[in-house]
C-alpha cells in the first residue's frame, strides 16, 4: 500500500529506507548527502562495496547501521567515473524499474514490515515524477506493508 507523505525521511520509523544512487556516488548532494551526514559509516561502507564489487545500474546494496537502521541503496543512475569525485550519471526508467523489482524481492525475502522512499530518481537523477510514480506503483504497490513515499521534504517532521 503506497502512501505519499510529507516529512523528513531521516526520521522515518520504517523497517527500511531506500534511496537512489549511482555506482561510486560521492553522496555529495540531496538525500544521499543527508544520509552520509547522519550515518558516516554508510558512505565508508558504500565506497568499499563499490570498489570491491563494481555494481551496475539496476542493482541494489543493503546497509545496516549499528543503531539498526536499514538503508537500501538502489542503483538508479549511471556510474561516476573513477572511484571518487565526479558527478553521478543520469537515472533512467529502465534502471529504476530493475532496482524497484529487486527491492520488491528483497522486501519479501527479508519480510520488511514497512518501507520509506523519496520520489525516487527525481532529484539528482533528473527524472520526472509522473514517469517514475507508475513504476513505483507497479513494483511496490502490491506489497502488503506500508510504503511511504516522501513527496515533500519537511525538515524535522516525523510521519506516523
Amino acid at each position: 500500500m503506497l502512501k505519499e507523505v510529507e516529512g523528513d525521511l531521516l526520521l522515518s520509523k520504517a523497517a527500511a529506507i531506500a534511496h537512489g544512487v549511482a555506482p561510486n556516488d560521492p553522496f555529495s548532494q540531496g538525500l544521499a548527502l543527508s544520509l552520509r551526514e547522519q550515518w558516516p559509516a554508510l558512505y565508508k561502507d558504500f565506497r568499499h562495496y563499490c570498489q570491491t564489487y563494481h555494481p551496475k545500474p539496476g542493482d541494489l546494496w543493503t546497509w545496516m547501521g549499528a543503531d539498526g537502521v536499514m538503508v537500501v541503496n538502489l542503483f538508479t543512475q549511471e556510474g561516476v567515473e573513477g572511484h571518487h569525485g565526479g558527478k553521478p550519471g543520469r537515472a533512467s526508467l529502465t534502471h529504476v524499474s530493475h532496482a524497484l523489482k529487486a527491492l520488491h524481492k528483497l522486501t519479501e525475502q527479508e519480510k520488511f514490515a514497512s518501507l520509506a522512499l523519496p520520489r525516487l530518481a527525481t532529484g539528482v537523477g533528473g527524472l520526472q515524477w509522473d514517469d517514475v510514480k507508475p513504476l513505483m506503483l507497479q513494483h511496490l504497490g502490491n506489497l502488503d506493508i506500508p510504503v511511504h513515499i516522501y513527496s515533500t521534504y519537511r525538515k524535522g517532521v516525523a510521519v506516523d
